[in-house]
């Protein structure tokens, strides 16, 4: 798996507004609907179950770094965006420090090899401190469209 099987470019988010995980979550399922990937209708449910999600258990897993992620019956195929906050973001992560890089998946629930791959694929190149790192430098969409084709080209040597 790699990022071009799933991540919306058109998404991406280098200078995230939120200051709550809510309205992170929020803004960064807006992105989505805004460039298409999933209905108006579709927006409150996304949210709602994605914060059912972190109820779980925080997908702030440390390092500056979350993975909020749901699955959702009307999404027809497998999605991804990045926000990235310049300022961090209380994420009620692992470590108690503020998150700065957030990868978000919606997947459907009859896809569920998918999403575990989708997911192991993000969390494999988030332990690469080098491509880590860049994400967090990111100022503009580009840089993060870049980043993820380095990324699915092994240039973060994962």
């Amino acid at each position: 798996m790699k990022f071009a099987d799933f991540m919306c470019n058109e998404s991406l988010n280098a200078n995230l507004q939120a200051k709550t995980k809510e309205d992170t979550i929020r803004e960064m399922v807006k992105s989505l609907l805004d460039a298409g990937q999933i209905a108006e209708e579709d927006y409150d449910g996304i949210v709602r179950h994605v914060l059912k999600r972190e109820e779980l258990g925080s997908t702030g897993i440390g390092r500056c770094v979350a993975v909020p992620h749901t699955k959702f019956s009307n999404v027809k195929k497998m999605v991804g965006t990045v926000a990235i906050s310049q300022e961090g973001v209380d994420f009620d992560s692992l470590d108690g420090q503020p998150v700065r890089v957030l990868f978000m998946l919606i997947s459907p629930p009859d896809q569920p090899q998918d999403h575990l791959l989708a997911l192991e694929h993000i969390a494999k190149q988030l332990r690469e401190d080098t491509f880590r790192r860049f994400m967090v430098q990111a100022k503009k969409r580009e840089d993060i469209v870049e980043l993820l084709s380095e990324a699915d080209a092994n240039n973060f040597a994962v």
